[in-house]
């Protein structure tokens, strides 16, 4: 029986047991003895198995020549890596330090969670998530854009036997058992926030004693949130004042944990929504306290320094200007479909000499790519990993060999010891980034000077209080279009597995199940099956976020803070084909 962790990109971060050739889930700590969707059926997608050169298969000796000529033969500065940005194996980070080494060109900014980590962070400080432990002590939880059964299973054994108040425009399967769901118009999520502190301060149920040791300006907040016009705010969002009146009735005197997702600040203005939630939390003094707290995207590296080169020049992943470069090399992502304005991406990437992708998956960038490398999933590596949503390091040890592939630091090493750079072993790595972790009673890795109770002595600012929004822009929608949500599947996880292949809309647009349209936006068009739902609202229309064509909508525009894409930022409409 051998233990290792899940590589992909999500919430859980899965620990497994591989025996037998079969993945199962570990049960203890936070698996607790099952898999997520993604992972559970992990083994049934095909990777790609050998190297391609402008169309023709070739072998890995010939693949890394190939590489090491384009290398040798390009402009360092025109030569750019582009790296996926999800909390995989920290060796991943590996490739990176080889092309800073080298003076390559990478990259920074989120296709993610940027904007609402901005937002946090220029709220509190900091970005110190609330763990899970916590989470399963609250009396109460507020389920805000997150859908836990499609993109954090684990958390729901924790949600048993507590009040749930689901906000979200979509009726998901949390809403429909949940104590309360608002389903609220699509963007109204900031004003929705700063209407429930006003009205949290109206009927006094703040708490003083915390604001004026944590955040002594909630006075002058106050005084922001009566700039609202109630009425026509609440028309403006689809809330009642009766939503508010339960809400608020809900979390008097309760532990509380909100849980958000991600798809909250898919806009400009992204940063605003998160910290106009955070401030709701600040107001009921939930920081610092047991059960109680914001849960989103923690950061991953918090305690833990990189030992590779992180020094390079750096543009924007959500813009990326590939025509500035003569050779691009991708690794574990897939710009051609996941990044805004795909229309625009695939002009820029046609424009470059060398493309090369790095990965485990055919996908639309690998099929554009004139050089091919494919990567070694986790069972045939070592690596280690971390959380976006707990403490805890997980050891990813190899289970196997396998002929195919290369490993991304088999890559790294190749490289650096072609061009003359410095690097240490791979168990060298490893136990660097162990050396951040202390081990418990039962053999489990946390990283060190993670706090179990995040913020229980003020905030990680100045002066230790939280820093209210100053000012914030309404949003104005246009009534003719649509809104257009993007969130993630539960059969694919962005662009890899089972990708869904239409729009889901309600019953009440006139269509059927089957019908072939054209959604359009100001950006571009894509073509779609129609998929009825009447779970949603009849102002919006979902497509999920690994459909092919979905980022022909979107624009490459950044937020205004934490230069994230905005995917959700244009409207849409609908025209019969």
């Amino acid at each position: 029986m051998n233990k290792t962790a899940c590589p992909l990109d999500c919430y859980d971060a899965c620990e497994i047991i591989y025996e037998d050739d079969k993945i199962t889930a570990k049960k203890e700590g936070h698996t607790q003895g099952f898999l997520c969707p993604h992972l559970n059926h992990y083994e049934g997608f095909e990777e790609i198995q050998k190297p391609r050169f402008n169309g023709c298969e070739i072998s890995m000796d010939e693949a890394l020549l190939k590489l090491k000529e384009i290398i040798q033969n390009s402009e360092k500065s025109k030569i750019l890596h582009y790296k996926s940005a999800g909390n995989f194996a920290l060796l991943q980070g590996v490739v990176g330090h080889f092309f800073a080494s080298h003076g390559a060109i990478l990259t920074d900014g989120s296709l993610c969670d940027g904007a609402g980590e901005a937002g946090i962070v220029e709220g509190r400080g900091s970005n110190k998530n609330m763990p899970l432990s916590q989470i399963a002590k609250s009396d109460v939880v507020i389920l805000w854009g997150r859908n836990p059964h499609t993109t954090s299973s684990h958390l729901l054994p924790l949600l048993k036997d507590k009040k749930i108040i689901v906000i979200d425009p979509v009726k998901t399967q949390a809403a429909k058992t949940a104590d309360l769901h608002v389903q609220i118009k699509p963007r109204g999520d900031l004003e929705l926030a700063i209407l429930l502190s006003r009205f949290l301060h109206i009927e006094h149920g703040h708490d003083e004693e915390y604001l004026k040791k944590y955040a002594s300006e909630y006075e002058d907040f106050y005084e922001l949130t009566q700039t609202i016009r109630i009425k026509a705010t609440l028309d403006k969002i689809d809330v009642t004042l009766g939503e508010i009146g339960d809400i608020l009735a809900m979390v008097k005197d309760k532990k509380v944990a909100i849980v958000c997702g991600v798809g909250i600040q898919k806009y400009r203005d992204g940063a605003d929504v998160m910290r106009s939630i955070d401030a709701f939390a600040v107001n009921l003094g939930l920081f610092g306290k047991e059960g109680c707290g914001v849960a989103y995207l923690g950061n991953s590296s918090e305690g833990i320094s990189s030992p590779f080169n992180t020094k390079a020049k750096r543009v924007s992943k959500v813009d990326t200007k590939f025509s500035d470069f003569e050779s691009v090399f991708v690794q574990g992502a897939n710009p051609l479909s996941q990044m805004p304005n795909s229309t625009r991406v695939k002009e820029e990437l046609s424009k470059v000499k060398n493309l090369i992708y790095f990965g485990l998956y055919e996908n639309e960038t690998s099929e554009a790519a004139s050089l091919v490398i494919p990567a070694k999933n986790f069972l045939y590596k070592n690596d280690i990993r971390t959380s976006f949503s707990h403490n805890t390091m997980s050891e990813m040890h190899k289970q196997k060999d396998i002929d195919s592939g290369i490993s991304e630091y088999e890559l790294s090493r190749y490289l650096c010891d072609e061009f003359g750079i410095e690097i240490k072993s791979e168990d060298e790595y490893i136990e660097h980034f162990k050396s951040f972790c202390e081990e418990d009673s039962e053999g489990n890795l946390h990283v060190k000077g993670v706090e179990e109770i995040p913020y229980k002595n003020g905030f990680d600012t100045d002066d230790d209080e939280f820093v209210f929004l100053d000012e914030y822009d309404a949003f104005v929608a246009d009534e003719e279009k649509l809104f257009l949500i993007t969130p993630k599947s539960s059969k694919s996880l962005n662009s890899q597995f089972n990708r869904e292949d239409g729009v889901y809309i309600n019953a009440s647009h006139g269509f059927n199940d089957g019908d072939l349209v054209k959604i359009k936006s100001s950006i571009g068009s894509v073509d779609l099956i129609v998929k009825i739902d009447d779970d949603l609202r009849d102002d919006c229309v979902v497509i999920y976020s690994g459909v092919k064509g979905v980022n022909n909508l979107t624009s490459s525009l950044h937020s205004y803070e934490g230069k994230c894409a905005i995917y959700q930022e244009e409207m849409v409409w609908i025209n019969t084909i």
